[in-house]
């Protein structure tokens, strides 16, 4: 095994045992800690970037791989269907099954930690679901503990698009505070000047008579 196909084993491994780690039946406040922990370490954030980014390098040995199983069967295909098919049964047939074999070994071995992959961001999304309904229970219920403030970012991280759509409503809706101070700044503006026109007028009058 190449040294990037046993790369991708380990990583094919690790999500296996992280899946195990998701899985668990932990107690409720462990696995929020765990978590908040998990959703707000930077730390954590780089290392799902970097992941996303591995992921597309294993895309696209997956599709090397299944064009390479496709070649070999074709090619199994054709000496098969050739006049010297009796011919392919000796060293050139072990070694075409091989390649077939190593083929299939690294496209079943990228499909299923892409696969994997998947799996692993509906899980975690799924139990952010849960924590967070389960703490909306507990608050209900009034048996909210101490932690209520990861519970709380717990929620955010759940919820990033409810939370870009509100920061939206309210860059709106400051746009709408600022137009209505400088309308209210050319009323004062105006209102002065017609005092002191009024005044003008007032004083006026006064001098007339």
């Amino acid at each position: 095994m190449t040294l990037y196909y046993s790369l991708v084993f380990l990583l094919l491994m690790a999500e296996m045992a992280l899946f195990m780690v998701l899985i668990l039946p932990l107690p409720f406040t462990i696995k929020r800690k765990l978590f908040t922990f998990i959703s707000e370490n930077p730390i954590v954030a780089k290392l799902q970037y970097g992941l996303k980014i591995t992921f597309i390098f294993i895309l696209i040995l997956f599709i090397d791989s299944v064009n390479r199983v496709y070649r070999v069967q074709v090619e199994l295909s054709q000496a098969a269907e050739g006049s010297n098919a009796g011919q392919i049964m000796g060293h050139e047939r072990l070694e075409v099954q091989a390649r077939k074999f190593y083929s299939q070994r690294n496209m079943y071995l990228c499909g299923f930690t892409l696969f994997l992959s998947l799996i692993l961001n509906r899980t975690y999304i799924m139990i952010l679901d849960v924590l967070r309904l389960e703490e909306r229970v507990k608050k209900y219920e009034g048996t909210t503990d101490k932690n209520s403030k990861d519970s709380a970012k717990l929620a955010e991280a759940g919820g990033a698009g409810e939370i870009a759509r509100l920061k939206r409503e309210i860059s709106k809706r400051d746009q709408d505070i600022e137009t209505l101070k400088k309308q209210a700044s050319g009323l004062h503006k105006e209102y002065n000047d017609l005092t002191d026109r009024i005044s003008q007028q007032d004083s006026t009058v006064k001098k007339d008579r």
